[in-house]
């Protein structure tokens, strides 16, 4: 059976996030949902990849988010595609998403929309990192 590199890197993430969640149980600490995310985009696409994220609202079910960012993609081109495939997703209603610096994404709840929590599954676009921060 041949594993793509979005298999690879969601196998190694789970075995550090189920260490990192043994740790957490263990000294009481628990995910912090926010209210306002900033997705950094840094670099450029070296090959034709996907980028997976998963929004979790407080008391929620995940939603995932896959993005396809084609070779050459720059830091900029990439922030407006994550944008953009966010509000496809979500519509306007529950999140407010726009390009900031031209090469981040913010992501801020609207109305009565809870917390949620933010996580890159995979990133596949060789070359394009993807940062999260809380805001």
């Amino acid at each position: 059976m041949k594993i793509n590199a979005c298999t690879r890197q969601i196998i190694a993430k789970s075995i550090s996030a189920a260490v990192v969640l043994l740790l957490a149980v263990s000294f009481g600490v628990t995910a912090k949902p926010s209210n306002k995310w900033r997705i950094e985009m840094d670099g450029r696409a070296r090959v034709d990849g996907e980028i997976e994220l998963s929004f979790t609202p407080n008391g929620g079910s995940a939603t995932n988010v896959v993005i396809a960012v084609p070779k050459g993609t720059s830091e900029n081109a990439a922030a407006r595609l994550v944008r953009d495939r966010i509000k496809e997703t979500f519509g306007r209603d529950i999140y407010h998403v726009e390009t900031d610096d031209g090469e981040d994404v913010l992501v801020k709840i609207r109305g009565r929309t809870p917390h949620f929590d933010l996580v890159v599954i995979c990133s596949t676009a060789e070359g394009l990192h993807v940062g999260l921060h809380r805001e």
